[in-house]
């Protein structure tokens, strides 16, 4: 699995991007398989758990800095999750990495270590 993540870039405060997530997969697996989330790092700071959506995109979990904020969502068709971020905050500033993996459980979904599978990560930077 293949992860590229992109979307990145520089917004206003107040302001609102959209990241993509497309994963390439082998013709023998299925996109569906994957939980996927999102992670950012900050400057100076490190990688922080942000969002994480359900293989079949019925649950949803948010940390409590996008809350409100933030929505992940995916289409399995595409092989592509996405990030819809809204009402940015010069703290959102960071980069993005979307992370895969096909055995993510529910108490693991926020470690780093649960993910087999990363992007390159996209940076967003949001201005004042």
């Amino acid at each position: 699995v293949q992860l590229q993540a992109s979307g990145g870039g520089l917004a206003q405060a107040g302001g609102s991007l959209r990241l993509s997530c497309v994963a390439s997969i082998s013709s023998e697996d299925t996109f569906s398989n994957y939980g996927v989330a999102w992670f950012r790092q900050a400057p100076g700071k490190e990688r922080e758990f942000i969002t994480a959506i359900s293989w079949s995109g019925a649950s949803t979990y948010y940390m409590e800095p996008v809350k409100g904020r933030f929505t992940i969502s995916r289409d399995n068709a595409k092989n592509a999750v996405y990030l819809q971020m809204n009402s940015l905050r010069p703290e959102d500033t960071a980069v993005y990495y979307c992370a895969a993996d096909s055995s993510v459980i529910h108490s693991e979904l926020a470690s780093q270590s649960a993910y087999a599978y990363w992007g390159q990560g996209t940076l967003v930077t949001v201005s004042s």
